[in-house]
């Protein structure tokens, strides 16, 4: 347990004394007994710290309507709506700032995005000039078995790069594709990809700050079609699997096997994620909502 304490205006001090378990040595932990359609402001402001600290945070047996998602959502700052994905855009009706994450099929039509399958590490629309801060993901339905989420701690990857290759990349830069998903499905009016040199997508560096630590991360986006400009394509790709090859290894990461009704949220500016596949016979719904940020630094 960690009890967190906030000073109000006034000069006193507010006992919001959260309960925060630590879900791995790498990165996360969970915060117990809350119901996030209940929460008042100091309650957040400690809720706020403790995932500048732990980067992502889970909450779990959640019963909170797709309104209070928002709103909780909106504690962050101001959401983005729902983006094009590769059936469109798949939001819930009256509420653009959620977009339906599903494998179901009703009616011969998905009622979501990404399917069943693998999606790789990735940091969410990396490939905007502004990506979005973050992003809170709530469990409906679950399968049995598969569709874990890892969550990869960008700091520690970062401070353990290994002298030379730290090196080799503190000046460069990324270009990151935006044709595909991290399911590796083409985005509704993106065309196939020829050159990756030249496909769309914005240009960030591999080393950021983030804006509110002042923490130093690596910002990798996705593996799939990016570039580094400068480089010939054959060096781009040799000196990206290094970067690669280092960032994923298990001791910074840690996976989250989901139950209906939990809601993680993640610091999308110094963390990656990926999911697990999971058979198609399963049903799996999520409803997520993500935070505006801003140019990457």
């Amino acid at each position: 347990m960690e009890l967190e304490q906030h000073q109000s205006s006034e000069g006193s001090f507010l006992d919001t004394s959260l309960d925060i378990d630590p879900v791995s040595d790498a990165i996360g932990a969970e915060i117990k007994g809350i119901d996030l359609a209940l929460i008042n402001d100091q309650t957040f402001a400690a809720i706020h710290a403790a995932w500048l600290k732990y980067n992502v945070l889970l909450f779990r047996d959640q019963t909170i309507s797709d309104s209070d998602l928002v709103a909780f959502s909106r504690r962050f700052g101001e959401l983005d709506e729902s983006p094009p994905n590769e059936n469109g855009v798949m939001s819930v009706p009256g509420l653009p700032e959620i977009l339906i994450l599903s494998n179901v099929i009703e009616n011969g039509v998905a009622i979501g995005s990404l399917g069943n399958e693998e999606c790789i590490w990735h940091t969410d629309m990396n490939y905007n000039e502004r990506p979005p801060m973050g992003s809170a993901l709530f469990a409906l339905e679950v399968p049995p078995k598969g569709g874990n989420t890892g969550f990869l701690n960008m700091y520690r990857a970062f401070d353990a790069l290994p002298v030379e290759l730290h090196r080799k990349i503190e000046r460069l830069t990324i270009k990151h594709d935006s044709t595909t998903n991290s399911a590796g499905f083409r985005r509704v009016g993106s065309e196939e990809v020829g050159d990756i040199r030249t496909s769309p997508g914005a240009i960030h560096p591999i080393i950021r700050t983030h804006p509110e630590t002042k923490r130093k991360a690596l910002y990798l986006g996705r593996r799939r079609y990016a570039y580094i400009p400068g480089l010939s394509l054959e060096d781009s790709e040799v000196l990206l699997d290094e970067i690669w090859a280092h960032t994923t290894q298990e001791q910074f990461y840690w996976h989250h096997k989901w139950r209906a009704g939990d809601i993680v949220v993640w610091d999308n500016r110094c963390t990656m994620h990926r999911r697990d596949d999971f058979p198609q016979s399963s049903r799996r719904i999520m409803h997520r909502t993500q935070i505006k940020g801003d140019q990457p630094h």
